[in-house]
C-alpha cells in the first residue's frame, strides 16, 4: 500500500506545482511563422499556436481555453494514453509493469542556433509522472523557408522492456471554423491524383501499409485550408505537412466536440508494436510543417525552398537531360543497340544515357522479369565487353552514363534465392507471394543490408564512368515474416525494414557522395522526403503519357519541387495508355520537370528528331528557372475549362517561363486567360514563345509590365486538345 501511495502523492504534487507555477512560453519561430507551447514545471505541455508569426508570444502564458476539465484535456503538445485524454494519442505505451497509462510532465526546454545560422533547434523534455519513461520533442525551425520540422525521442529508463503501440512524430491541434483537406491518392500509372475533403466531426486517416512502394496509393503529405471550403492557389490561410518516412505511415485528422482539429502524423502503428528495452531510445521520423497566408501556392513554395536547401540530396544540382533505354529496348538489346541509342541521344543534344533493366544474370539471364534478379554479374551473352565498354562509349560521345539496379528484390529463379532462402521476407510455414515474379529481401537483417550495399558498390566498380544510378523497387511487403527477428518481435519488421534501408543509404552516401541516384519504385512508390534525403530525384510514374502526366506532375508539385521530378518524352502510341499525342505537347509537358526521353530514337521521324533537338536546346536556356525558381500554378488540370498553366519565376524576378496546356477540345468560343504571378509589377518583361516557327499569339515578342501581366493577363491561342505553349519572359 505504501508503494502505491508514493506515485500518487508525486502525481498530486506535480499537478499542484503545475497549477501554482507560472506557465513558461516555448517560442519556436521562423521569419513569418510561429509555433508556441506553454508549460510549468511538473505540468503538462500545452500547444497554443501554429500559424502567422507572433513577435511577442508572452501573453499566451496566461491563455485560458474556458474548457470544462471533465470534457477532456487541453490541447497537448504530445498527448498520450492516460489522464484525461480522450482523443487519439500520439503515444500509447504498455510499461514494464503492465501499466497502460502515460502522463507526460514538463521537465525543461532549451533552444540553440545550429552551425547554419538560419536553423534553430528547440528540445522540450518531458517525463511520465509515475514511470521512468522520457520523451523529448525536437523542433527545428528554418527561418527563411518558414518551415518547422518536429520529431520525438522516446527513452526507456524502466527496469524492464516497454512496448510502444503508437509513436507518432507529432501532434498538431488547430482551431478554425472549417478545415479543407487536400491530399494525394492514386495507383500505379495514376499516381498523385488530388482530392479535396471538407473535414467533419470524427476521424479521417490517410495511411499506407505497403512498406516499400508506400506512396503509390497515398502520399504522406497534405494541405489544410483553414476557414474555407474552397481551395485557392493565391488566397487564404493554408498549412502544409509532409512526413519524411519511407515505410508505413499514418496521418490522422480528428475533429472533436470543441471543433478542434488534431493532426497526428508518423509511422503507421498498425501491427507495429515496438519493444523498447531498458536504456534504449526510439526516434520517430521527421514531420515537416509550413504555413502561408498566400494560399496553397505560398505553402508549396515554402516546402520547395526547404526541400532544395535541406530536404533533397543535391537539392541545388540538376540531373542531366537523358535517354533511358527501357521503353526503347526493354530486355532486348546488345552493345550495338545501346551504342546506336547513345549516338542518337548525343545527336539530339541530350546529356546522359541510362541503361535500364536486363544487363545482368548468367546462370539465370535477365531476359525477362522471370529470372536473374539478385544475380548482379554482367550478362556475358548480351554485353561480352562489359559495362565499362558502354559507359566509356557514352563518355566518348560527351554523355554521362547511368545504370539500373533493384537491390532489395530477388527472383525465385536466381542463384541468390537458391543460396539464401533465409534472406527472403516470408513467415514460417507460409508461402511468400510473388509480385512481378519476385520476392522482397529482408532489410531488417544486417547481412542483407551488407548485400544490398554491395550491389550498389559492385555496380559502381563495373566502370569508373558511372555517373547515375536508377534504384528501382517493384513490389510491396506482404505476408511478412523475418528469419532474423525473434519470434516475439516480428512486429518490429515494419520499422526495422525502413531503418535498414536508411542504414544502407547512409553507407552509400558516405562512400559515393557525388553519384546521382533516382528513387524509382514502379514509378511513384517512393515520392517522400525520407527517401529524398539520400536521392537526387524521383520517378513520378511509369506512365509517361503526357496527358496523364498533367495531373501527376500537378499533384506532385503541391509538395515536391521540380528539381526532383523526372519527366520523360515517350513514344506514341503510348506504351501505357495507347494515347497518341503530338511531339510538341509531349515535350512541353516533360520540360516542366527534369527533361528526359524514354523511347527508341530510330523509330522517330526526321521531323520529330529535328523538333527534339530544338526543344532540348531551348530547355537548357530556361532549365535553371524551372529547377530553382518559384512555382506559380495557374488553374489546375481538373478545371472544367480544360486549360491549365504553370509558371516558374527566378528568385531575382528577372526571368520566368510559362507553360500552357489544352487538355481537352475547347472550340471557337472558349478562350483561356492566364494572369501571371510572381513578377515585379514595375518591371517590363519581353515575352518570347519557344519551339515554334511562327507564333500565333498577338503578345509574342512584345514587352509588358509585370503589373499588366498580373492584372490583365494574356490569352494564348489553344483551341484544340494538345495545344500547348512555352513562353520565356525576360526583364528589360
Amino acid at each position: 500500500m505504501k508503494k502505491l501511495l508514493i506515485p500518487l502523492i508525486a502525481a498530486f504534487a506535480a499537478n499542484t506545482v503545475s497549477a501554482a507555477a507560472p506557465q513558461q512560453v516555448i517560442d519556436i519561430s521562423t521569419d513569418k511563422v510561429s509555433m508556441v507551447l506553454t508549460a510549468a514545471p511538473g505540468g503538462e505541455v500545452y500547444f497554443r499556436h501554429f500559424g502567422g508569426r507572433i513577435d511577442d508570444p508572452a501573453p499566451l502564458a496566461d491563455y485560458k481555453s474556458n474548457r470544462r476539465s471533465d470534457h477532456g484535456t487541453e490541447d497537448l503538445a504530445y498527448p498520450a494514453t492516460g489522464g484525461r485524454n480522450f482523443r487519439e494519442p500520439a503515444l500509447r505505451v504498455t510499461h514494464a509493469d503492465g501499466d497502460m497509462n502515460t502522463e507526460l510532465r514538463y521537465v525543461s526546454h532549451a533552444s540553440k542556433q545550429l552551425s547554419d545560422k538560419n536553423v534553430t533547434e528547440t528540445v522540450v523534455k518531458m517525463t511520465d509522472c509515475c514511470q521512468a519513461l522520457d520523451v523529448e520533442l525536437v523542433f527545428t525551425a528554418y527561418a527563411r523557408e518558414n518551415v518547422i520540422t518536429t520529431h520525438a525521442v522516446i527513452r526507456n529508463r524502466e527496469k524492464g522492456p516497454v512496448t510502444l503501440h503508437s509513436f507518432y512524430s507529432s501532434s498538431l491541434p488547430l482551431k478554425a471554423d472549417k478545415y479543407l483537406l487536400t491530399h494525394l491518392y492514386g495507383a500505379w500509372a495514376r499516381e498523385a491524383q488530388v482530392d479535396h475533403t471538407l473535414l467533419t466531426h470524427g476521424s479521417k486517416s490517410i495511411e499506407s501499409t505497403r512498406e516499400v512502394r508506400t506512396t503509390h496509393t497515398e502520399n504522406p503529405a497534405f494541405l489544410l485550408t483553414l476557414n474555407s471550403d474552397s481551395f485557392s492557389e493565391t488566397c487564404g490561410e493554408v498549412i502544409a505537412g509532409a512526413l519524411a518516412w519511407s515505410g508505413n505511415f499514418r496521418l490522422n485528422f480528428e475533429v472533436d466536440e470543441f471543433d478542434v482539429l488534431t493532426v497526428l502524423a508518423g509511422a503507421n502503428p498498425n501491427a507495429s508494436e515496438y519493444r523498447l528495452r531498458p536504456g534504449e531510445t526510439f526516434t520517430t521520423p521527421e514531420m515537416i510543417y509550413t504555413h502561408s497566408f498566400c494560399g496553397a501556392g505560398g505553402a508549396s513554395r515554402n516546402l520547395h525552398d526547404w526541400a532544395r536547401n535541406y530536404g533533397v540530396y543535391h537539392g541545388h544540382e540538376v540531373v542531366p537531360t537523358l535517354l533511358n533505354s527501357w521503353e526503347g529496348a526493354y530486355f532486348k538489346f546488345d552493345a550495338k543497340v545501346l551504342k546506336q541509342m547513345i549516338d542518337d541521344a548525343a545527336s539530339m543534344g541530350l546529356e546522359m544515357f541510362v541503361l535500364d533493366d536486363g544487363w545482368f544474370g548468367n546462370k539465370y539471364p535477365r531476359n525477362n522479369s522471370n529470372a536473374g534478379l539478385g544475380d548482379w554479374q554482367v550478362n556475358a551473352a548480351k554485353l561480352p565487353e562489359g559495362i565499362d565498354h558502354i559507359a566509356s562509349y557514352a563518355h566518348s560521345k560527351g554523355l554521362k552514363f547511368g545504370i539500373w539496379i533493384e537491390p532489395e528484390m530477388v527472383n525465385p529463379k536466381s542463384e541468390l534465392a537458391e543460396k539464401h532462402p533465409d534472406w527472403i521476407v516470408r513467415p514460417p510455414k507460409r508461402e511468400a507471394p510473388t509480385t512481378r515474379n519476385q520476392w522482397l529481401l529482408d532489410l531488417t537483417n544486417p547481412k542483407v543490408q551488407d548485400f544490398v550495399f554491395g550491389v550498389f558498390d559492385n555496380t559502381m566498380k563495373l566502370s569508373d564512368k558511372i555517373d547515375y544510378i536508377k534504384w528501382d523497387a517493384n513490389r510491396n511487403a506482404n505476408n511478412v515474416g523475418s528469419a532474423y527477428l525473434p519470434a516475439d518481435e516480428q512486429s518490429r519488421f515494419w520499422i526495422d525494414y525502413a531503418q535498414g534501408f536508411y542504414k544502407v543509404m547512409e553507407r552509400i552516401r558516405a562512400k559515393y557522395p557525388d553519384v546521382l541516384i533516382q528513387a524509382c519504385a514502379s514509378g511513384g512508390g517512393r515520392v517522400e522526403y525520407g527517401a529524398l534525403k539520400y536521392f537526387d530525384e524521383v520517378w513520378m510514374s511509369d506512365n509517361t503519357e503526357a496527358l496523364s502526366r498533367a495531373r501527376i506532375q500537378y499533384g506532385t508539385s503541391l509538395f515536391y519541387p521540380a528539381v526532383v521530378m523526372g519527366s520523360h518524352v515517350s513514344a506514341t502510341p503510348n506504351h501505357q495508355t495507347g494515347n497518341i499525342t503530338p511531339i510538341k505537347f509531349r515535350f512541353d509537358m516533360a520540360c516542366a520537370g527534369r527533361l528526359g526521353m524514354e523511347l527508341q530514337p530510330r523509330q522517330m521521324t526526321d521531323e520529330e528528331r529535328q523538333f527534339a533537338r530544338r526543344a532540348i536546346a531551348s530547355y537548357k536556356e530556361y532549365r535553371d528557372i524551372v529547377m530553382q525558381g518559384d512555382l506559380y500554378r495557374i488553374g489546375t488540370p481538373y478545371d472544367k475549362s480544360g486549360c491549365y498553366g504553370l509558371m516558374y519565376v527566378s528568385k531575382d524576378r528577372k526571368q520566368a517561363v510559362l507553360f500552357t496546356y489544352s487538355l481537352r477540345y475547347q472550340g471557337r468560343s472558349l478562350i483561356p486567360k492566364f494572369r501571371l504571378q510572381g513578377l515585379d509589377p514595375k518591371t517590363g518583361y519581353t515575352i518570347r514563345e519557344l519551339n515554334v516557327d511562327k507564333s500565333r499569339n498577338w503578345f509574342d515578342g512584345k514587352t509588358f509590365s509585370g503589373e499588366m501581366l498580373s492584372n490583365a493577363g494574356i490569352n494564348p491561342s489553344m483551341p484544340k486538345i494538345y495545344d500547348s505553349g512555352v513562353f520565356l519572359l525576360t526583364a528589360e
